[in-house]
C-alpha cells in the first residue's frame, strides 16, 4: 500500500510542510516517487519517519538524525553507531527530564509560597520582620513541609535546582 504525504502529514501528526522539509534536508532518502513525481510513502518508510520524529521530538539535531539515517542506509556495518547515537541522545533526554522534575519541584515551592501568603492575606509572613526580604530558613521550611506530607522525592528534586542551561550538556 502506498500513502500520500497528506496521509502521513495525518498519521504522524506533523505538518506537509515539516515532512517537505525532512525531505530537502536529506531525511527521507528511502522515499519513492511515483508516475507523476508525487511522494509515495510505504509503511516502512512511515515506521522510519516516526523514528524521525521520534528523535526531533527528543530534541536531536537535524545533522545528527541526517547521520543516523546514513548509518542505516549503510546497514548492518553501522549497527553499533546506531546504537550509540541513539544511547546518548536517550541519556542527554533523560537528564533533561531530570532537569525538569526539579525545575518543577521549584516552581511547585513559588506556588506553595504564594499560596500561602494567599492565605494568609499578606506576602509578609515570608519577610524576615520589618523588611521585604524573605527569611533565610524559608527553602528548609518548605523542606520540612515535604516531609510533613511524605513528598521525600520533592523534597529531593526541590534540592537539586540549578541552572541546567549553563551545565554545557544541553
Amino acid at each position: 500500500m502506498s500513502y500520500s504525504i497528506g496521509e502521513v502529514s495525518r498519521k504522524l501528526g506533523v505538518t506537509i510542510d515539516t515532512i517537505r522539509y525532512y525531505d530537502k534536508a536529506g531525511l527521507l532518502p528511502f522515499i519513492q516517487r511515483n508516475a507523476s513525481g508525487r511522494r509515495a510513502f510505504t509503511e516502512n518508510d512511515i515506521h522510519l519517519m516516526r523514528t524521525i520524529v521520534c528523535l526531533k521530538n527528543a530534541g536531536v539535531s537535524v545533522a545528527d538524525i541526517s547521520k543516523f539515517i546514513a548509518y542505516r542506509l549503510e546497514g548492518d556495518s553501522t549497527l553499533t553507531k546506531r546504537y550509540r547515537l541513539l544511547e546518548d541522545h536517550r541519556q542527554a533526554l533523560q537528564q533533561q527530564i531530570a532537569d525538569l522534575e526539579d525545575t518543577m519541584t521549584y516552581l511547585k515551592f513559588k506556588e506553595w509560597y504564594y499560596k500561602t501568603a494567599v492565605d494568609a492575606g499578606t506576602e509578609s509572613i515570608h519577610f524576615v520582620p520589618g523588611t521585604n526580604e524573605v527569611v533565610p530558613d524559608l527553602a528548609q521550611e518548605y523542606s520540612d513541609h515535604l516531609t510533613a506530607e511524605n513528598q521525600l522525592a520533592e523534597r529531593e528534586h526541590f534540592a537539586n535546582v540549578k541552572d541546567y542551561r549553563n551545565r554545557g550538556t544541553h
